[in-house]
């Protein structure tokens, strides 16, 4: 059987009769007026007892001043081990810590501010860095031609399919067209519409985008680098891709929105290194030398008397007249 489950639970009858040692050490220890009324006592082993005084301290809301004592083995002088302010069970205390990681919330960053974005960020992977690159000569590599020059074609067809469009009625285009025709092609392609957009609706809808999340805007001017290079922004298809683009930041002032490729913000994928951990130096421990620190101000000393008699003074007077 170990040490510790042969302790005795019950308080030791001359340490837990030392309440007077202990109250005088919590009021040693604190200052003056702020120790209260005994709150009970604990034991913490053979001979050693812990015992609790009210705090008055203002702030310190069910806190308690713990004086441990002890004695030693057929000894009847009890001796102080120790005084701390420890929380009650009631006590006040400050909220529980939380790394600024977990505390940020959408909409928290300003123009300035800077988010650091973590090595393994699950939200992003590394982009192309072309070993996945198919070999000149291989199968997968002509049937990618093929599909850019079928792009192609598709594009310079693109005009004639646009007249046709505009020679048709709505209801033409619920027929589904010829496989292999120039409407197929376009069709597949997302371009066989009645209408499309004009230039004068993409420059109005280009202005509206920039002048919400474009290169004038005081988070883009505080920004460290563009979103063209950010690893959250997701190309959108079109002439206007060219310049704008989709932030998928939940933290960014912009997510969600279409932004111009000239704008950026602090949370910028590349922006900012996670900060390490802070590692705290190794404990040193020194019992050489004792540092006296005054808990309480000291005591006033009295009045400083001059001197001098009666006589002095009126010798002083009589020589100033």
């Amino acid at each position: 059987m170990s040490a510790a489950t042969t302790r005795s639970r019950t308080p030791d009858r001359l340490c837990a009769e030392a309440v007077d040692l202990a109250l005088s050490a919590a009021e040693e220890a604190a200052a003056p007026g702020v120790v209260g009324e005994h709150a009970g006592l604990v034991s913490e082993g053979d001979r050693v007892v812990t015992h609790f005084f009210e705090c008055k301290e203002f702030g310190y809301r069910g806190w308690r001043w713990a004086v441990t004592v002890a004695r030693a083995s057929r000894a009847k002088l009890v001796t102080l081990n120790e005084v701390v302010l420890l929380p009650g069970p009631d006590a006040l205390q400050a909220p529980e810590w939380v790394p600024w990681s977990e505390r940020l919330r959408p909409g928290d960053m300003g123009p300035g501010d800077l988010l650091p974005t973590d090595a393994e960020d699950l939200r992003l992977e590394p982009g192309y860095s072309g070993e996945d690159e198919p070999l000149p000569n291989s199968v997968l590599a002509s049937g990618s031609v093929a599909v850019s020059a079928s792009v192609a074609l598709a594009a310079d067809l693109a005009d004639a399919e646009d007249a046709d469009i505009t020679e048709g009625s709505p209801a033409d285009f619920t027929v589904v067209p010829a496989r292999g025709s120039i409407a197929a092609v376009a069709e597949e392609l997302g371009m066989r519409r009645a209408r499309v957009l004009s230039r004068y609706g993409l420059h109005t809808a280009a202005d509206r985008w920039e002048d919400a999340y474009g290169p004038t805007t005081p988070m883009a001017q505080a920004a460290p680098a563009t979103c063209v290079s950010c690893g959250f922004l997701v190309a959108i298809g079109g002439s206007l891709g060219q310049a704008f683009g989709v932030c998928t930041n939940e933290f960014a002032p912009a997510d969600g929105r279409v932004v111009s490729l000239a704008y950026g913000c602090g949370g910028h994928s590349e922006a900012a290194v996670m900060p390490k951990p802070p590692v705290p130096p190794p404990h040193v421990i020194d019992e050489t030398i004792v540092d006296p620190f005054p808990l309480r101000p000291a005591a006033d000393s009295g009045s400083v008397s001059v001197g001098g008699t009666d006589e002095d003074a009126d010798a002083a007077d009589l020589g100033h007249s």
